[in-house]
């Protein structure tokens, strides 16, 4: 058996960035060697990438893949292609927007034989969480799942409604069960007055989700944590007002952790133009100031780690050709891009590799339960992102590879490009092209 042998100047460990090789086999780290030891040469692949920095491979736990049936939308085929091309190697998909949801048996079921001969990468699976389906969570977690999701407000979705506080509270008691935390959208429905209708100027749809929907959800989800022990991942904060609440919260011990998207780090509302509702998502991109506080957080660890909340649809429900943002679809595609947006953001304030790997690889990994992803370490499996991170890109459609090429990046110069993308000790993704051999598997979290 062939054994691929990694060199780099720069091998990001949890401890923190030095020169190493790494000795793969059998689609596992086998050695750890300083860099200067004797090179292994014995049915060997070397891949000496210089002073590129070698990671362990990104994990997205927050990816819309819509198969089956919106396999118009997006589908396991060209997201993992996507995926694999931006350096991630385990994505994790949401029990929304398929149809049928990911809500029953039957149905996960039908998700993992529609993934079945189509994976590029690996790809595990959140269960959804919708009133009176407590049971049917149950099982499904003990096919596998990795977490249950919910939403505390309308989802857009009539099949997947939000759950109230009663359900969360049964769901978790099942999901403590399970030792599996749960997901949440963190924003609750406070029956606001709403701006008069077409929302044409991004202002009129950022008035429309307030920060006092995050912070109540957020006052809310740190209540039922505290009542049932159950573990909490807030998804995709986008407003700094609850950071306070949380930080008092996970300071008292409540297993509580934090995700924001790159769209929040990256994009400010300042700069969105009137009709452009490619920027549109929930909950909304807020101000440039609010955007330099979740910088901040997440360099202080308030914020634990990034994933896309990657949520596209067919361009005629962008409505772009309207420019209203009260009728378009909300949802950002940047599954190809995660790493460049995070590093072209966080850069600017100081951030390093080493903090990349923790947002995008070792904390997810860890509020996931995937002991075996998100580290490199000799027993480790051999899932690897090598990237240059001070060679540019272009956004453009010529080299997304979502099913559609709308994206709030189009045109934008990114930096931190991804050279490699090695999936079990296998090379993905290499000189632009990705392998056409399809080396992913479904991962089943069932102990």
């Amino acid at each position: 058996m062939t054994q691929l042998v990694v060199k780099s100047q720069r091998v990001i460990f949890p401890e923190g960035e030095r020169p190493a090789v790494i000795v793969i086999r059998d689609g596992i780290i086998q050695k750890v060697k300083d860099f200067d030891d004797e090179p292994e040469t014995f049915n060997s692949q070397l891949l000496d990438v210089g002073e590129q920095v070698v990671m362990p491979g990104i994990i997205d736990v927050h990816v819309h893949i819509n198969e089956p049936g919106r396999t118009d939308w997006e589908g396991f085929a060209t997201a993992t292609r996507a995926a694999a091309m931006g350096g991630a190697t385990t994505l994790v998909d949401m029990p929304l927007n398929s149809t049928p949801v990911t809500t029953t048996v039957e149905n996960f079921q039908a998700k993992l034989d529609a993934a079945e001969g189509q994976l590029a990468t690996n790809v595990a699976y959140h269960a959804g969480v919708i009133p009176n389906h407590v049971k049917e969570l149950d099982q499904l977690l003990s096919m596998g799942a990795i977490a249950g999701k919910a939403f505390m407000i309308d989802s857009g979705m009539e099949d997947f409604p939000f759950s109230d506080q009663a359900t969360l509270r049964d769901a978790m008691r099942v999901l403590k069960k399970h030792g599996k935390p749960l997901l949440a959208h963190g924003e609750l429905d406070l029956q606001l007055p709403m701006p008069a209708t077409p929302w044409v100027k991004y202002e009129d749809y950022l008035a429309s989700r307030p920060p006092s929907m995050e912070i109540e959800a957020v006052k809310m989800l740190i209540e039922l944590c505290a009542e049932t022990d159950c573990a909490v991942h807030l998804v995709h904060l986008s407003a700094a007002e609850p950071l306070a609440i949380l930080q008092e919260a996970r300071a008292g011990g409540l297993p509580i952790t934090v995700e924001t998207s790159p769209h929040y780090l990256y994009l400010a509302a300042e700069d969105i133009s009137d009709g452009a509702t490619q920027f549109k998502c929930a909950p909304p991109i807020r101000l440039k100031e609010n955007q330099e506080r979740l910088r901040q957080a997440l360099l202080a660890e308030d914020i634990d780690l990034v994933a896309t909340d990657h949520s596209p649809c067919p361009p005629e429900l962008k409505g772009m050709d309207t420019g209203d943002f009260s009728t378009a679809w909300g949802g950002i595609s940047s599954l190809q891009y995660c790493l460049p947006i995070t590093w072209s953001a966080m850069r600017q304030v100081g951030a390093t590799p080493v903090d990349i790997a923790r947002w995008l690889c070792q904390n997810p990994a860890r509020s996931m339960g995937l002991q075996q992803l998100g580290r490199i370490g000799v027993g480790k499996t051999a899932d690897l992102t090598i990237w240059d991170p001070e060679r540019e890109l272009t956004v453009s459609p010529a080299v997304t590879q979502h099913r559609h090429k709308i994206t709030p990046y189009d045109g934008a110069t990114l930096t931190g490009k991804v050279t490699h993308t090695i999936l079990g000790g296998n090379l993905i993704f290499e000189d632009g092209v990705v392998n056409p051999g399809l080396r992913g598997r479904s991962i089943l979290k069932t102990g």
